[in-house]
């Protein structure tokens, strides 16, 4: 009769994350080449706002020149971005600072 001997492993030891991922905004800025109402309908279809606070964001660009219109994950960010690109408005990607 033989006898076996387990041992058993030491745990896998995993790096847990201990800090949050930085936020990052989608900022759009402003052109003159888009009309407001398509600017606003872009916000609706891109981000389902409602129609108040599309122009709100609308007016921003409008009057200030820019509107942060999102604020998450780079990944996400950068996803919105591209697809404000493809619907012809001038957006850019910024880290948040406040967050």
């Amino acid at each position: 009769m033989t006898t076996e001997k387990t041992t058993a492993l030491p745990a896998k030891k995993t790096k847990a994350k201990t800090a949050l991922e930085p936020l990052w905004r989608v900022v759009v800025l402003n052109d003159p080449v888009n009309l407001m109402s398509y600017v606003v309908l872009v916000f609706r279809r891109v981000f389902g706002f409602d129609e108040t606070k599309a122009r709100k964001h609308m007016l921003e660009v409008h009057e200030l020149g820019r509107s942060v219109v999102w604020i998450g994950s780079r990944e996400k960010a950068e996803a919105y971005v591209y697809t404000l690109h493809e619907w012809h408005l001038n957006a850019i990607l910024e880290p948040d600072e406040a967050g």
